[in-house]
């Protein structure tokens, strides 16, 4: 069986699975965790302490020695994506506060869910578009914006526009495995190496704990708001990143895909909820919301990459060589 190869065939298909799965048995079963107890009962509630060793692994993979060009090209599109989602953060949250639109069309769409989305790059995404359409400081630029990775770039964003008070020890905390992983990684490359390989290993694991906190009427619900989010995150943010990507001596195709949001983000939700408890009301539609807008940019992006790589002469490139 092509258990594997069946699942990858899903955009995003190694987090939105094992996400689903795990939603699935919540909803069938909600009380399975105390039930079963043990190891299946941790697996089950414990979303966190994988993301923890998540990222420390993905930290490893950072190199310190990126070239000048590497570091204004990813830390341009870097900066940009953080100052969209304050921006948005500071004009929305004016009108929602911590809380969720209520009913209508964008039921459950919250502060945390739009700046979530729209800071966290799909690295994978992102460096198999410019592996076809990029130069080689457009992939060496992830190595920089992975720095997104996390909820503390949200937790930032968030405290700077008003939306909730963290303490610095929390602060700390939430970016202290990226940081340690960084250190480890860059003090010697076989480790680099090691834990780097357990990053993708680790994605379905923590999917399916986040899975086991959601309910799948809320999914279900949280469907039409977390398309038209992900569509959001793929213009307000696609626009800009080009422009950026420019103006700094690109050809706006790094832009256009570094537009999609990361499956991991769908976990940052809760971690910020665990540092300041005034968002764990909005945490399981922002979940939801996240996945769904994880799926929808996974598909819009290469796709609209592909137009504006073809609309500026970039395919005819790649195809003769």
């Amino acid at each position: 069986m092509r258990i594997k190869r069946s699942i990858e065939r899903v955009p995003g298909g190694m987090m939105i699975v094992p996400l689903l799965l795990g939603t699935l048995i919540n909803t069938l079963f909600p009380t399975a965790p105390k039930v079963l107890g043990g190891f299946t009962g941790a697996l089950l509630g414990g979303a966190l302490p994988i993301l923890a060793v998540f990222y420390v692994c993905m930290g490893a993979t950072l190199d310190f020695r990126a070239t000048p060009a590497i570091l204004k090209k990813g830390g341009s599109l870097f900066i940009t994506k953080i100052a969209i989602s304050a921006v948005l953060a500071l004009l929305i949250g004016r009108w929602l506060g911590n809380a969720a639109i209520g009913g209508g069309v964008l039921a459950g769409i919250s502060v945390l869910a739009i700046v979530a989305a729209m800071n966290d790059t799909n690295g994978g995404l992102y460096m198999a578009l410019m592996g076809q359409f990029g130069a080689r400081e457009d992939v060496g630029a992830y190595s920089v914006m992975s720095l997104e990775s996390g909820p503390f770039i949200t937790m930032v964003t968030l405290g700077v526009v008003g939306l909730g008070h963290f303490p610095w020890q929390t602060m700390v905390g939430a970016i202290l495995p990226l940081l340690v992983g960084m250190v480890l990684g860059n003090l010697d490359h076989e480790l680099r190496d090691f834990l780097g390989r357990a990053v993708p290993v680790l994605v379905p694991f923590f999917a399916f704990a986040l899975g086991a906190g959601l309910n799948l009427r809320n999914v279900m619900t949280a469907g039409i708001a977390g398309i038209l989010l992900g569509i959001a995150v793929v213009l307000i943010t696609g626009a800009a990143l080009i422009l950026v990507d420019r103006l700094t001596g690109g050809t706006g195709v790094a832009g256009i895909a570094a537009a999609a949001t990361a499956g991991n983000a769908a976990g940052v939700p809760a971690a910020v909820a665990a540092a300041n408890p005034a968002y764990l009301p909005v945490v399981p539609q922002a979940t939801a919301l996240l996945a769904a807008c994880v799926i929808v940019t996974a598909i819009l992006v290469p796709l609209v990459t592909a137009w504006y790589a073809k609309r500026i002469g970039l395919v005819d490139k790649v195809t003769n060589g």
